[in-house]
């Protein structure tokens, strides 16, 4: 690395240093007023290993990754309104002033994003407008600036060391907005991601799914049927933290209508099953966001052909 390039990237470190995520607290003034002034820090990511290209177009919806602080502002808001104005997550005070889900990972993650070109977003300068997105955050990144996300609901050290030669990929912040969730926005962010594990060589996808609400009685049919159908065998086991563990096994297997169980299913976590994920070993509350989380864990290689090449948006007319 050239000395002037080397020099840029420990001032930039320096920065993120001081953005460490944080537990989620009553106030976060912090957070928001550093990744404001360091707004700046997202275009010189994108400079440094995020591609440019779009990865995939369907009409006048386009995937790609958000360039600038401006794009990850837009995900932000979109993000606000899917979980918190519609769904039933509690804002703290920072979140509920600047109308926008927030935090310290914001920072450090790829934000992969889908546009609709049709359509334009009044509150940031006319852009497209952002309707739907995920939050992806690399191991190296995670190991560097504060570890994963996933790591304050589930124990997922003992995982990723026993799989020390492959690459990790967090998932989260899913969320589309409602006029867009059908199959061609989802296949679209699939597709993103699909393109961006093979641009980062990426080994295994994991991360927390959410069932909405916080009472484990009335998500029994849902918990059990992950539990019996879709536990992960013990070498891609990962446990729920103990003090935030809750059981999932609420239904005997032979209790289950196999079909009654998927339907009660969200659909981010049928699509996760169809392509072959496991279910880690006991759920947690969040009261925050008003769900019951589950961890995911995908190993590439467990995907079935026919999935990437149904990804695969240059095999058919857009």
């Amino acid at each position: 690395m050239p000395t002037a390039s080397r020099a840029s990237f420990q001032h930039q470190r320096s920065l993120l240093e001081r953005l460490r995520p944080v537990p989620a607290g009553p106030w976060v003034p912090g957070i928001i007023s550093s990744l404001q002034a360091y707004g700046g820090l997202q275009a010189w990511a994108a400079r440094t290993h995020r591609p440019s290209q779009s990865l995939g177009r369907i009409g006048s919806l386009e995937v790609r990754l958000a360039q600038t602080a401006a794009e990850v502002r837009q995900a932000q808001k979109l993000r606000y309104r899917v979980f918190y104005q519609e769904g039933a997550a509690i804002p703290n005070p920072g979140r509920l002033f600047v109308r926008r889900d927030i935090d310290g990972y914001d920072v450090i993650c790829d934000h992969l994003l889908v546009f609709d070109h049709a359509a334009r977003d009044r509150s940031a300068l006319n852009r497209p407008a952002v309707v739907g997105t995920y939050r992806l955050l690399r191991q190296p990144l995670a190991e560097d600036y504060g570890g994963f996300y996933t790591a304050g609901e589930f124990d997922i050290g003992a995982v990723i060391a026993r799989h020390g030669n492959l690459q990790f990929l967090e998932l989260g912040r899913s969320c589309v907005l409602a006029p867009y969730r059908n199959k061609r926005t989802v296949e679209l962010l699939w597709h993103g991601i699909h393109a961006y594990i093979l641009q980062n060589r990426c080994d295994v996808m994991f991360g927390c799914a959410s069932l909405d609400g916080t009472d484990p009685k009335g998500l029994a049919l849902s918990l059990s049927f992950l539990h019996h159908y879709a536990s992960a065998p013990d070498v891609w086991r990962a446990r729920a933290l103990p003090e935030r563990y809750v059981e999932m096994n609420l239904m005997a297997k032979e209790a289950i209508d196999p079909k009654d169980a998927l339907r009660a299913l969200p659909p981010l976590i049928k699509g996760y099953l169809r392509l072959g994920a496991y279910i880690g070993d006991g759920a947690v509350i969040d009261h925050e966001f008003g769900t019951t989380d589950v961890l995911i864990v995908l190993p590439v290689s467990a995907i079935k052909k026919r999935y990437f090449e149904h990804f695969d948006l240059s095999r058919r007319a857009a």
